[in-house]
């Protein structure tokens, strides 16, 4: 009976204690407290009217619900900037179709290229310059798609760029 109390309580206590636990502003230098997220111009060749917004949006977003950080204007203890590089759409795989006909895409790839360049003066080791690119694959028409895959390769993109900046993952 001894064994039994003592394994449960064991077990218990393994529990409580793993769910206290968290990676949550990890890596965020205590000193740091501000970032000016300034807007990513979308500088690709072939260019969506809304992304720029909606990437920079969601890129703030990410930063205010996942971290203690303030989005600044202005002067702040670190700057994220940068701008997105590419958007391209590119088949992925194709479809036989029939005598001498040629085929056809039967899968494309929705790639965007986001430039950023995060830059901390208090601990230099954490500044970055880099692309980070995510894609997502769809079947049919763009158009009436494209926004939905743009939200989720914004989302893919934030996360990424968020742990390089924060998580040091």
């Amino acid at each position: 009976m001894k064994k039994v109390l003592g394994v449960i309580i064991v077990c218990s206590l393994s529990l409580f204690l793993s769910s206290c636990y968290t990676l949550k502003n990890a890596s965020i230098p205590p000193a740091l407290k501000t970032i000016n997220v300034q807007f990513f111009e979308n500088t690709a060749p072939l260019v969506v009217n809304n992304l720029s917004q909606t990437f920079t949006e969601a890129l703030k977003d990410r930063i205010r619900t996942q971290s203690r950080l303030s989005i600044s204007r202005g002067e702040a203890d670190a700057t994220m900037s940068g701008s997105i590089t590419g958007y391209s759409i590119a088949p992925v795989s194709i479809e036989a179709v029939a005598n001498n006909v040629a085929p056809i895409a039967d899968a494309n790839r929705l790639s965007i290229t986001v430039k950023v360049k995060f830059v901390y003066d208090a601990d230099k080791k954490i500044n970055f310059d880099e692309s980070f690119t995510r894609f997502a694959n769809f079947r049919g028409d763009i158009a009436s798609q494209e926004q939905n895959l743009i939200q989720e390769i914004t989302k893919q993109l934030t996360e990424d760029i968020f742990n390089k900046a924060f998580s040091n993952w």
